[in-house]
């Protein structure tokens, strides 16, 4: 079961690992995705859900791909096909590993298109290109920077090239190796939460004296109470607990394959547990400390709570933000501008290099490959299969990535790799992994909770994504069910995605204008294509760890 192979690569320092792993873990969602996930969920009520998901489904998720990771790496192993190819006897756990290489691949190829806008950002925000704009003018300006055929700089493809820009960053970091990794981490998550802690502070004492005479209510102080007063009732709410899981797999990380990589470099008696615990703990208290405390507050303090009610979403970091750091002058404008997307800038660079990790560990493992190489060509698949994402973005590519790859993958994975843990691998030997070289001795309930708890809470995340019913109103979808009226589906569930239900339901509605039915079909066009590139990208992966297979049959190191 040893392995040949010529990756020897080590961590350099605990602080270093630890630093890398929260670096993989708190990214672009922590600042922007947890506070909109929150104030759509009625604010405290998504909190209790939240940290009891981060307790049963975080923690263990973490624990297990930690253990998972060392276990594989000290049979030379530093990607998931043969990481779990390691844990489980049966040639199919090798292909299930390939969502560890797969997953990565494509979210860094829209993750570093939203890198690239943070890159950007920051570059207008040091040139002044906000300055005097009203808060319309300042959302168009993120709507003409993704349409290629405007350009805010004079510049022609100005979204192409701070991709390249950002992408070329990242592969040089990359082709450094595990030292590049963690020298960025060392510099960055410092960085991220200065950052953090001053734009923090503005918001909390920002109060009233934001209010302006449009919002004469507007409270930083409600903003911040609307997040943190628990509302009991949500306990009994799917869609919350729904939210609530799903944004635990965004923050964490976990999933993906990439702390599975990272842990594959340590040494086989370091404490993974303290490890695991810490990278866990150090995310969350960035997302729900910091992360709470820059854009609710600060919008709620010029806007009013109402306003945010109506608006959050994934836009407000970009469209809304710049607008409101106007209101403090100029020069403290361009300060702020370049801390908030300095900080997204941060996060999201440090979570893009984990996800190159996962091929490159591949492609030296099974075929020998040079690190520089590993990484360059992790860069060249990433721009191929990223360009679509930035030429077409407002075809549906970019959210085909994120759905597929970001959401539907992760849940996926993460679920048979906990099946591979605790009932393949087995949860006692899995537990004494976990608990070799520990520094700190878990609670014995964390093993039944690997086994028992953490499964069914993943399968209930996937059966509801698949079966989400019409406006996520599970109460009524039950109460339907239950008196012969059916189960009626949700465009946004698994199945009517699949279909492009929704799209087909708008192409129809749409029979007696053609221009708009035109585009609606263009549309329909280039969400397919994204699938096609998603599903080629699988296959490739998947014939690469077939040829890696037969090679190692060559090599007498194949397992059965």
């Amino acid at each position: 079961m040893a392995s040949t192979s010529i990756n020897k690569e080590q961590w350099g320092t605990r602080v270093g690992l630890i630093l890398a792993m929260a670096g993989n873990a708190v990214g672009l969602g922590n600042f922007f995705r947890f506070p909109v996930q929150a104030v759509q969920n009625r604010g405290g009520a998504f909190i209790l859900p939240f940290i009891v998901c981060f307790l049963l489904m975080g923690i263990p998720l973490l624990l297990i791909e930690w253990s998972s990771g060392r276990f594989g790496g000290k049979f030379g192993n530093h990607s998931t096909p043969y990481i779990l190819d390691t844990m489980a006897k049966g040639r199919i756990w090798k292909y299930i590993g390939v969502f560890g290489i797969f997953t990565n691949i494509a979210v860094a190829a829209y993750y570093c298109y939203i890198e690239s806008w943070t890159m950007a950002y920051v570059f207008h925000s040091v040139g002044g290109t906000f300055t005097g704009k009203t808060q319309a003018e300042v959302a168009g300006f993120f709507t003409n920077y993704v349409d290629i055929g405007h350009s805010t700089t004079g510049i022609p493809y100005e979204a192409v090239l701070f991709y390249i820009v950002c992408l070329a960053l990242n592969t040089y970091i990359l082709s450094r190796g595990l030292a590049g990794v963690e020298k960025a981490a060392k510099i960055g998550m410092p960085l991220l939460i200065l950052f953090g802690v001053v734009l923090a502070i503005r918001g909390v004492t920002l109060g009233t004296t934001g209010m302006t005479p449009e919002h004469p209510d507007a409270s930083a102080w409600d903003g911040l109470n609307f997040l943190w007063t628990p509302q009991f009732d949500s306990l009994s709410n799917p869609k919350v607990w729904l939210a609530a899981a799903g944004q635990i797999f965004f923050t964490l990380s976990v999933g993906m394959g990439t702390v599975h990589c990272y842990a594959a470099y340590v040494r086989s008696k370091d404490d993974i547990a303290l490890n695991a615990v810490s990278a866990g703990f150090m995310n969350e208290f960035v997302e729900v400390v910091l992360g709470s405390m820059i854009v609710i507050p600060i919008a709620a303090g010029y806007l009013g709570l109402d306003w945010v009610k109506e608006n959050a979403g994934f836009g407000m970091a970009f469209q809304t933000m710049p607008y409101l750091f106007q209101q403090w002058g100029t020069l403290f404008a361009a300060i702020a501008g370049v801390m908030w997307f300095g900080l997204l800038f941060f996060a999201g660079i440090t979570s893009s290099l984990a996800m190159g990790t996962p091929w490159m560990g591949f492609m030296q493992d099974e075929f020998k490959w040079k690190r520089e190489k590993s990484a360059y060509s992790f860069g060249l698949i990433v721009l191929i299969l990223g360009l679509p994402t930035v030429l077409f973005y407002q075809q549906g590519v970019f959210d085909q990535y994120d759905y597929w790859a970001g959401t539907v993958s992760l849940v996926v994975f993460a679920l048979l790799e906990t099946i591979v843990f605790a009932w393949i691998f087995g949860i006692d030997k899995g537990w004494n992994e976990i608990n070799t070289g520990a520094d700190i001795r878990l609670p014995v309930i964390f093993k039944y909770i690997i086994k028992y708890v953490t499964p069914v809470l993943l399968l209930f995340v996937f059966v509801g994504s698949v079966f989400t019913p019409v406006g996520n109103d599970w109460q009524a979808a039950f109460a339907n069910l239950f008196s012969g009226q059916g189960w009626a589906l949700d465009n946004g569930s698994l199945i009517k995605q699949l279909t492009n239900s929704g799209l087909k339901e708008q192409i129809a509605a749409a029979a007696n204008d053609p221009v708009l039915s035109a585009t609606l079909k263009d549309k329909m066009f280039y969400i397919n294509l994204a699938r096609l590139l998603l599903l080629g990208l699988f296959v490739g992966l998947a014939s690469l760890v077939y040829l890696a297979y037969k090679k190692r049959v060559r090599e007498g190191r194949a397992t059965e």
